[in-house]
């Protein structure tokens, strides 16, 4: 081949492969695909086990009062249910903690030691809260002073309104030394059901559960005692009987234990 001719030929195989390069540098890069899967957001599920849901403790079941704790039987007892079928038994008993009550009387009150002592903290209080006044009106009574008691009424009611008023001797809660009448002093509807209207009366029959006396004879209660409304008469029962009776509702001591009404005598 000429030298010319070769030459010429040089050249251009040259320039042919500094093209290809040039063109080959001015393409983007392409990345590489390493062949990895994209990793997600979302947090996998846990794989371990969720523990059994705990079950709250039930809640203790509030103890049932027992009725039978003291004897309504024994006249000696604090619970002790005397009514028109039920005397005390023995009929002449007479407690043996008798002592006198150191509150305002009409007539010198004398009672078992521990309503004594709940008579005076109630009269205190009653005192202190409203500045008035209330007084003993009769307390204990023996059997023989209950005979002078009921003839009384009798000779001046007749036996039948008698019975509805006063009780027979050997049937009294007076003879318990657990009962008290009640009167306003200066004295205001003494031994009538208008007391209930009084200071001294709306008092007693809001308040006197706390401490350990309940309304033996409530109004509307009569074919359940036996006897009219009495809002002066308060038997002492205790706290623990009269805060039950209070939060139950319950009126009588007939109804709390399950007793026959007593309406009249055998």
């Amino acid at each position: 081949m000429p030298k010319v001719l070769r030459l010429v030929t040089s050249v251009a195989l040259t320039i042919g492969i500094l093209a290809a390069a040039g063109c080959a540098t001015n393409h983007e890069e392409i990345p590489t695909n390493t062949g990895s899967q994209p990793t997600s957001s979302a947090a996998e599920p846990s794989q371990t086990a969720t523990p059994p849901a705990v079950t709250p403790s039930a809640e203790p079941t509030e103890k049932a009062f027992d009725k039978t704790a003291k004897s309504i039987d024994d006249p000696a007892s604090y619970w002790v249910v005397s009514n028109k079928l039920r005397p005390l038994d023995p009929v002449d008993y007479a407690a043996d903690d008798l002592v006198s009550v150191p509150v305002a009387y009409a007539n010198p009150p004398v009672l078992r030691r521990m309503a004594s002592d709940a008579v005076v903290d109630m009269f205190a209080a009653f005192e202190s809260e409203t500045g008035l006044q209330m007084q003993s009106q009769s307390a204990y009574r023996s059997y023989s002073a209950q005979v002078r008691v009921y003839n009384g009424w009798v000779n001046q009611l007749g036996q039948e309104a008698a019975d509805l008023t006063s009780a027979r001797p050997g049937f009294s809660e007076h003879q318990t030394g657990l009962a008290i009448d009640i009167s306003a002093k200066p004295a205001e509807c003494t031994l009538a059901a208008c007391f209930g209207d009084t200071e001294q009366g709306k008092w007693l029959a809001k308040n006197a559960w706390e401490y350990g006396f309940v309304l033996r004879y409530p109004e509307g209660m009569t074919s359940t005692t036996g006897y009219e409304y009495e809002p002066w008469h308060f038997r002492y029962v205790g706290k623990t009987l009269s805060t039950e009776m209070h939060d139950t509702k319950t009126k009588t001591l007939e109804e709390f234990f399950g007793l026959p009404k007593a309406p009249d005598y055998k």
